[in-house]
């Protein structure tokens, strides 16, 4: 026997078994949304907390 005959057929992509490729792309998009902090308000929306009156 030659080495060329005991070598394993590449395989032209990976395997994965029972995830498909919705459920992959579903998870790094949650995870992306998790690891990411909120973003911090536009300054001109922010309105300055109203004063309180007082109590009678």
């Amino acid at each position: 026997m030659s080495a060329i005959e005991n070598k394993p057929e590449p395989r032209p992509y990976a395997v994965v078994a029972g995830v498909s490729m919705r459920d992959l792309l579903a998870s790094c998009a949650a995870a992306h949304a998790v690891s990411t902090p909120p973003r911090l308000p536009d300054p001109g929306t922010v309105q300055p907390p109203a004063e309180h009156r007082k109590a009678a």
